[in-house]
């Protein structure tokens, strides 16, 4: 362990930023991608007039790499990540990074920053961001013909403070994240900013995040704060399905491990009302991977919905969570495939 790891206490990291040494870049010009460079600066500089700045044109994704206790370096899902973000830029008229230049760009980034990679059981792991930015001259409201993809990592710890452990969310009818067949379902900047306001007022009120309705009928459960929902009842799994929700790779494998654990797994509509029948509800997303809900609070029609009456995780949340980060860690049997393994990087 060099002098700069011993400067940071893994066991203390927030979910903040943390220079590392390199990060990666690429540029697509006159109908195609460039070449990878390589920088030690985490400053851009791009036109004052670049679609990004005026017209949102921007998209971005985030994975992790874990240490495992075999000294072993795991990503969970790149892939997977690599296809939600062609799926972006096919919904706003961006150019899609092909799935293996993405993994070139994850490879490259894990060995120049690997120092920076947290030791198994610190509590904390090294966050990937990759994104995509319309860089074209315009003041025009069309797509950019110039972009550049990014790519840097991080190591953080926690998402919420409270860790592993039941929180209350709000439900918050004056707010809505995103329209039906608008942008929910990309990972866009602009859903987030979509989000500030009344995410602020929630915390400033005591609860982990909001829980948005759907923007037409305010009658169904939609996203969770920066997460997915799910909730327990009756030995099954049952998670949204809506036009504006962002699809989760985290959900998405929370569902088959459900599966494996002979869950039955429902992705359908959500009546808020449901609430009521719970035995166990989480948001879900790969910062925290899962955060319990403890109660729910209906602001507006003054009510709430008791999810946890102990305080404490339930049993199935409780199996789920730590399946998947066993997983992610390389202490459970990997049978989908899902982690991609770097033996090389000490």
């Amino acid at each position: 362990m060099n002098a700069q790891q011993e400067q940071l206490d893994w066991g203390s990291l927030g979910f903040g930023y943390i220079q590392t040494d390199y990060n990666v870049r690429c540029y697509w010009r006159d109908g195609k991608w460039g070449e990878w460079e390589v920088s030690s600066s985490d400053m851009i500089t791009i036109p004052m007039a670049s679609t990004c700045l005026h017209y949102g044109q921007e998209s971005f994704e985030g994975l992790k790499a874990f240490r495992g206790k075999d000294g072993k370096v795991r990503v969970f899902r790149p892939e997977e990540n690599a296809k939600r973000m062609q799926s972006t830029s096919q919904g706003i008229l961006m150019p899609e990074l092909p799935t293996e230049r993405f993994l070139e760009a994850v490879d490259m980034l894990l060995h120049l920053n690997k120092r920076f990679i947290p030791p198994y059981e610190s509590g904390a792991s090294l966050y990937i961001r990759p994104l995509m930015i319309g860089l074209g001259k315009q003041v025009g409201v069309k797509p950019s013909n110039e972009y550049m993809f990014l790519m840097f990592v991080t190591p953080v710890g926690a998402y919420f403070k409270s860790g592993f452990r039941p929180t209350p969310m709000a439900i918050m009818r004056g707010y809505d994240r995103a329209a039906p067949l608008g942008t929910g379902t990309y990972k866009v900047g602009g859903n987030y900013a979509a989000s500030l306001r009344s995410g602020e007022l929630a915390h400033s009120m005591g609860y982990s995040a909001v829980i948005y309705l759907d923007a037409k009928e305010k009658l169904y459960i939609d996203e969770c704060g920066p997460a997915n929902f799910f909730g327990i009842r009756d030995n099954t799994y049952i998670t949204p399905k809506s036009s504006s929700i962002l699809p989760s790779i985290t959900n998405k494998s929370l569902m088959q491990l459900a599966e494996d654990m002979g869950l039955r797994v429902e992705c359908r509509p959500v009546h808020v009302e449901e609430l009521e029948t719970f035995e166990e509800a989480g948001a879900c997303g790969t910062a925290a991977v899962i955060s319990p809900i403890e109660r729910v609070d209906d602001l507006d029609l003054k009510k709430s919905y008791i999810i946890s009456k102990d305080g404490q995780p339930g049993p199935i949340s409780k199996q789920l969570y730590e399946r998947l980060r066993a997983i992610q860690y390389g202490d459970y049997p990997d049978t989908h495939g899902w982690v991609r393994i770097y033996p090389d990087i000490d």
